[in-house]
């Protein structure tokens, strides 16, 4: 259908052709003045048309283009149209008829009424681009205005100040993360410690209170011991072993990825170990493993106290109860892990008996006297990181990604300085009779014994002749303890306090009659289990007690004596890692005092070939551990040992 509506010029009629027929109407609506009016034109376009009595559609309306005007409807009385010069004829015509009906289609169209009002436009590609800064720093290209230049009034002058730094423009501070270890493979796993918040910003007071801010390398270590299932924090004494793992435990604790810890450690930590949990982990609820062996049975099977606290001693006894099946650890820690260091032992084995899901050790003598003294405390930590027959030079190749180790004059280079001196006295006349005359003896009887000669009569005669050093055994004189009595009066003038080491209890008990004066103290084996927290407390309060005597064995690991500014070693240990370990009771963490160690030698005797020996062995430590080349010696041998003295006798060996 077509409507069109068109101004055109007079034309004739045109002959009609078969089958159609012309109706001319006049123009409709005529007014009274005798003028014809032309239809409302928004009535023509709206869809006025002629229909023939079919009702098809007719043929376009016309008007000539010489009509006059019409008056406007409404106006005229006669509504019927008629034909005439002019007016407005109306052509009804008829159509075609279709070959076939039509059929009417009817689909559905969604309105866009109803959300997403979003029409595709296909695949766009977009570019972003982002351009800011940190306030109130200003952008690169900013360039501020320049200032009018002014004259400083009379009697003043210009000084130019340094512009002050904007808090962007300071170093920026480097966050410390959990990262992944070596063998972490599993993207999910890397992106696990990604996403972790710093550590540095979990220790504020806002996230988890303590006591003080950990130090930036506490926090590395803690960010190092997180993520492993098997390490080793081989610290030096006193950077604080025991503060980094009790917070590394209590964000796993938080975080929900262990349920179960256990900790051990030896008998005289179990106490030290419990005041440090209170003070850095006061949220963390723990208990001991006391009492009989009901009530041992019942903490190990019935409590669900989520950590716990067992000495070496008890863990060897219950070794039956820890190897039970229902017994389960998330994670075991154990400190002074140098106790495991024979493979043999009973301690070792009941330690790996624990079934456990995350093993770390604790030591800062990872190795005391060979590098197997390494790979039996791995036998702890991971099993098969190191193949066996790894010769020493290679281990530092297996061990790298779960060891880590920081001496303090790496990380704490503001900590006060440890000056060591080795004191070489001369023997008494009395003393010095009496050892060469011990020697001489002593090295007669091992040359009798020929084949028969083993270690053990080495050392009975090495530590015979080191108790000489100390005292003659006939008087008592000792050219050590008159030192000492001068040093011990300097340290009590000056208001300070002095530990004194001995490999013996029997040169402690007859030092601490001589320095009487001084408020001596004693802690050794000697003194029972629930004396040593109050001696060691009376120590640190009374201001009389200027010398504190102790045994390698019982005073050199575990206990925090910063308070303290000399240290006497009144005779050498034969192993070098026990004496670092007895040193820094006093220069660790917390000393704010310059630290003085006197090591006492007697020259011309056994101690000074000793005293050789040892630094050997403190080379080894330090060169497997720092992962340098295979070291030259690995400490004392048996031919070193024989060597000591003039022997010619060796130990009969089989010939394979």
């Amino acid at each position: 259908m077509r409507l069109d509506v068109e101004e055109s010029q007079p034309t004739p009629p045109a002959p009609l052709s078969e089958g159609r027929g012309e109706l001319s109407l006049p123009s409709p609506l005529a007014g009274e003045g005798g003028g014809a009016s032309p239809p409302d034109e928004g009535a023509l376009s709206n869809g006025a048309t002629g229909v023939t009595s079919s009702g098809r559609l007719g043929s376009p309306l016309t008007r000539s283009s010489d009509s006059p005007p019409s008056p406007a409807r409404g106006e005229g009385k006669n509504n019927s149209l008629s034909h005439q010069e002019g007016g407005w004829e109306i052509s009804v015509l008829d159509l075609p008829k279709l070959d076939h009906p039509l059929d009417p289609t009817v689909r559905e169209a969604r309105l866009l009424n109803d959300a997403p009002w979003v029409r595709s436009l296909g695949r766009l590609d977009l570019s972003v681009t982002t351009e800011g800064w940190k306030f109130p720093a200003p952008p690169a290209e900013y360039t501020p205005p320049p200032r009018p230049a002014t004259e400083p009034q009379a009697g003043r002058h210009v000084v130019k100040l340094p512009a002050p730094a904007l808090p962007d423009q300071e170093a920026a501070k480097a966050r410390i993360r959990s990262k992944p270890t070596a063998d972490t493979v599993l993207f999910k796993d890397r992106l696990l410690y990604l996403l972790q918040p710093p550590l540095d910003g979990l220790f504020d007071g806002r996230q988890l209170e303590v006591p003080f801010a950990p130090f930036p390398y506490q926090l590395e270590g803690i960010a190092f011991l997180m993520p492993r299932h098997g390490a080793m924090l081989a610290d030096e004494m006193g950077l604080g072993k025991t503060c980094q793992a009790i917070l590394a435990l209590r964000l796993l604790f938080h975080q929900g990825q262990i349920k179960q810890a256990l900790v051990v450690c030896p008998k005289p930590l179990v106490h030290n170990w419990s005041r440090e949990l209170k003070m850095w982990a006061p949220d963390i609820p723990f208990e001991t493993f006391e009492g009989d062996p009901d009530a041992r049975r019942s903490t190990w099977f019935v409590s669900n106290c989520p950590l716990k606290l067992i000495n070496y001693e008890t863990l060897t006894r219950d070794i039956d109860l820890a190897s039970d099946a229902r017994v389960y650890f998330d994670v075991v820690v154990l400190d002074e892990a140098q106790r495991i260091k024979n493979k043999d032992s009973k301690t070792a084995q009941a330690v790996r008996a624990l079934k456990r899901g995350r093993s770390w050790a604790l030591t800062g003598t990872p190795i005391e006297n060979h590098p197997d003294d390494l790979v039996n405390i791995f036998s702890f930590v991971d099993e098969n990181r190191i193949p066996s027959g790894t010769p020493p030079r290679q281990l530092p190749r297996y061990t790298s990604d779960s060891i880590l180790r920081r001496t303090k004059d790496i990380v704490m280079t503001d900590m006060p300085p440890k000056t060591i001196r080795d004191l070489e006295v001369d023997l008494t006349p009395a003393q010095r009779a009496a050892y060469l005359r011990a020697e001489e003896d002593g090295v007669v009887h091992l040359n009798e014994l020929g084949e028969t000669v083993t270690i053990q009569h080495v050392f009975q005669l090495v530590m015979k002749l080191k108790q000489i050093c100390n005292f003659d055994p006939a008087t008592g004189e000792s050219a050590k303890m008159e030192r000492l009595l001068t040093d011990m009066e300097e340290v009590a003038e000056s208001g300070r306090k002095a530990i004194v080491f001995s490999q013996w209890v029997e040169p402690l008990e007859v030092l601490a009659k001589a320095l009487e004066r001084y408020g001596a103290l004693q802690y050794h084996g000697k003194i029972p289990q629930q004396l040593r927290t109050p001696i060691l407390d009376r120590f640190k309060a009374d201001p009389h007690a200027h010398v504190l005597l102790m045994s390698y064995g019982t005073g050199s690991v575990g206990l925090n004596l910063q308070f303290t500014n000399y240290v006497f070693l009144f005779d050498r240990w034969w192993n070098p890692a026990i004496e670092d370990q007895a040193i820094n009771r006093a220069h660790r963490l917390g000393q704010k005092h310059p630290v003085t160690v006197t090591r006492f030698l007697s020259g011309d005797t056994i101690e000074r070939r000793i005293a050789d020996i040892l630094e050997v062995k403190r080379q080894l430590f330090n060169d497997l551990i720092a992962q340098s080349d295979k070291p030259e010696s690995r400490g004392l041998t048996e031919d070193e040992i024989f060597g000591l003295f003039d022997i010619k006798a060796r130990p009969k060996r089989e010939k394979h």
